[in-house]
């Protein structure tokens, strides 16, 4: 079969969902089915190429707004592509518009990655444009039964939506270079916390660093992004210079090692924005024990509260720094926290995985009838 996919970005830009289309597009080629990506381009250029056997089609940025790249060339490229299905990476906006200008009316799935949280003004505009495509969509695929559970959005149209959770290169997180190891254990006395992803409003990092007051531990963060210098600031007021360490982005090769040197793994996110935690994954596969927090999203669906790690209420240091003591406390509940774990990726997040699931959802969508445009 032919898959469209709609998003705003694709690989190497950054990103939790553009990572996942990449894994999801890739896998789909390696068992034989044609997979075409269509996003904004970060130029005013539109550019299409070849990608590990994916065609990505990168049309011209026109403007960018609230997080949100426009293209009106991605509209008009989508009514030149014949696919067998459209699947739509939600939350996207302009997406809604570009999936209805495919040919043919294939089926829709509508991979529903995030409600909108923080863009209330925009979500005020937006939601008859949302609610009407949740109601053309064949299917919705949610990342967990809680998330479903917990939206707005997607209660209404329970009985269409499907789980499938995100898949990662286990492979990659299991190993790792034992000198870059050695090397970060002697740079920053431990035990060592661990926190990785995009510095965002929705992170939940501020608590955290109010929590390392009561720990007796060193914080290393991982990655940049908008909120990085008012975290800098908080950690500078607080004295914590010589316990909070920011190590800022790199490479992805160079990512297990952290995951490796750390003691524990930490996403102490405090909004629903936080709608599934792929990094999570990754800790679990490094054998990392977690400490997460009660969202209502995937988070707690991946980390299972006294099997796993520790599940605290959010926007709490306090929860936070006690959590974090007990494990520091106690290597051998973090090992069997980090074994259970790492089974738990094995078994359930694999990227075969998800491409399997994903395909059973494509021709469920196929096998079933398509009537009229929903009003």
């Amino acid at each position: 079969m032919h898959v469209l996919h709609i998003y705003k970005d694709y690989y190497p830009v950054v990103g939790g969902i553009e990572g996942h289309i990449q894994v999801l597009a890739e896998g789909l080629v390696q068992q034989g089915h044609t997979a075409t990506v269509l996003v904004t381009n970060t130029t005013a250029e539109t550019v299409i190429d070849q990608e590990q056997g994916v065609q990505v089609i990168r049309t011209a940025r026109d403007l960018h707004m609230a997080s949100t790249p426009f293209s009106i060339g991605m509209a008009i490229m989508a009514r030149t592509i014949k696919a067998d299905i459209v699947n739509l990476h939600m939350p996207y906006p302009p997406g809604d518009i570009v999936a209805r200008a495919v040919p043919g009316r294939p089926p829709l799935v509508v991979s529903y990655h995030s409600d909108v949280v923080r863009q209330q003004r925009l979500l005020r505009i937006y939601r008859p444009v949302l609610e009407r495509t949740l109601r053309h969509a064949t299917r919705i695929v949610a990342t967990s039964k809680p998330y479903i559970e917990s939206s707005p959005f997607l209660r209404p149209h329970a009985a269409k939506c499907r789980v499938v959770p995100y898949g990662i290169d286990v492979q990659r997180f299991a190993t790792f270079d034992g000198e870059q190891v050695s090397d970060i254990r002697r740079r920053w006395p431990g035990p060592l916390l661990l926190t990785v992803g995009v510095l965002r409003y929705y992170k939940g990092l501020h608590f955290l660093i109010e929590a390392m007051q009561q720990v007796k531990a060193t914080l290393l963060i991982v990655g940049a992004g908008p909120e990085e210098a008012a975290l800098r600031e908080e950690a500078a007021r607080l004295g914590l210079h010589e316990r909070v360490f920011f190590v800022g982005g790199m490479a992805n090769r160079d990512l297990p090692a952290y995951y490796h040197a750390a003691d524990l793994f930490v996403l102490p996110s405090h909004l629903r924005s936080e709608a599934f935690g792929i990094v999570l994954l990754e800790a679990m596969a490094a054998g990392l024990p977690l400490v997460t927090t009660e969202l209502g999203t995937g988070t707690s669906f991946i980390n299972q509260h006294g099997r796993s790690g520790f599940v605290v209420p959010p926007a709490n240091p306090q929860a936070l720094a006690r959590a974090i003591s007990v494990l520091v406390a106690n290597p051998d509940l973090r090992a069997r926290f980090g074994q259970a774990g790492r089974r738990e990726v094995l078994t359930n997040y694999t990227p075969e995985h998800m491409v399997g699931r994903m395909l059973d959802v494509y021709r469920e969508c196929l096998a079933t009838p398509q009537g009229p445009p929903s009003s």
